[in-house]
């Protein structure tokens, strides 16, 4: 039987990430496996290093691939996504276990519910080597999400999957995707769910000064009293842009919006921290300006949201059978440059 543990280490494990681009699919297969087992060498090394209380490792954004580089949706599915019960989430399983770790990363995946199409997850996978949660991405600029399949997303899973939490030994943890860190509304849905720790798998710009990204973890941090969890890529190889361009500042940060580790560029393990849940829970219940959590007043806001539309939902979807599509990616600059006409009518963005 398993023990809550209030206190414990975690890890953000920066690592490069090797681009698949210009390999085969088969090729790629193996370029995967590789990058797993170096993730395996590499959480075993560093937890000697830090500690046997580390219980919590999060990997980078799309640590396995990279990104695609004109890949069409039908070429980068067969090529960088994985299946649900694919070799590779069993690889990452094993890790989990062997070292008594909660594992969180993120990874392009493929689903049997919308062939042809890929979603880009945030996964945990438990220290018995469970996967927990499964949080697919919701704000992408160019490839698909459950949004632009709404209606059909809906149906196969419900809304309680969109926005996931586990209630583990270790705490009550969620995902957040990449540069969905910038939208408020993700960690804060995450929140209302219960989470006390944000995992954020990440592949942002190096940079001495405060970047977007930078700013909104510390924010999301301190507006949802949570610990945010940030791991970003160290480079990423064989990439047309520098490989050190994207390239360090992981970070884990408190549930008061202090830095309380963080890195530099390169691979490496130094971004690791104590996570204190009992702190976290008794601020969460101290009464004071400075609950920000306990002084939201939702229905404020409930209206507004409720009215207004932005970017549209089923943008995937057949509008007279409902089915869903396979778009070039040219379908969602297209839409998004519709959406800015239509705020400009409205004088939104004026």
């Amino acid at each position: 039987m398993t023990q809550n543990t209030t206190h414990y280490m975690a890890l953000c494990l920066q690592l490069n990430c090797p681009t698949i681009n210009k390999l085969s699919i088969d090729e790629s297969k193996i370029s995967m496996m590789k990058t797993i087992e170096k993730i395996g060498f590499h959480i075993n090394g560093s937890k000697a290093l830090i500690g046997n209380d580390t219980r919590l490792v999060v990997l980078p954004e799309y640590f396995m691939t990279g990104y695609p580089l004109g890949e069409s949706i039908q070429e980068w599915s067969k090529k960088a996504a994985i299946n649900i019960d694919g070799p590779e989430y069993n690889a990452l399983s094993r890790i989990a276990q062997e070292n008594n770790i909660f594992l969180s990363g993120n990874a392009y995946e493929r689903d049997s519910k919308f062939p042809g199409l890929y979603f880009q997850t945030s996964f945990i996978i438990s220290s018995s080597g469970d996967l927990i949660l499964r949080y697919r991405r919701l704000i992408s600029l160019y490839a698909p999400t459950p949004h632009d399949v709404w209606d059909r997303y809906l149906e196969a899973y419900g809304y309680e999957a969109v926005f996931p939490v586990a209630n583990t030994e270790i705490g009550k943890l969620a995902c957040c995707a990449s540069e969905e860190i910038l939208y408020p509304e993700i960690c804060r849905a995450h929140t209302l769910r219960g989470a006390e720790v944000i995992l954020h798998s990440s592949s942002e710009v190096a940079s001495n000064d405060s970047t977007p990204k930078d700013i909104s973890k510390r924010a999301r941090a301190i507006e949802n009293i949570t610990y945010v969890i940030s791991c970003n890529s160290g480079g990423i190889k064989n990439s047309p842009i520098p490989m050190n361009s994207v390239d360090g500042m992981s970070k884990i940060i408190d549930f008061r919006g202090n830095v309380i580790a963080s890195s530099c560029i390169g691979e490496t393990m130094v971004s690791n921290a104590e996570i204190d849940l009992l702190a976290l829970r008794r601020y969460r219940n101290r009464p004071g300006m400075s609950n920000i959590l306990s002084r939201q007043r939702l229905e404020l806001f409930s209206e507004t949201y409720n009215l207004k539309s932005i970017y549209p939902a089923n943008t995937l979807l057949d509008k007279k059978t409902g089915d869903f599509f396979i778009p070039e990616r040219k379908h969602f600059s297209e839409t998004q440059k519709k959406v800015i006409d239509t705020l400009a009518k409205k004088n939104l963005n004026s």
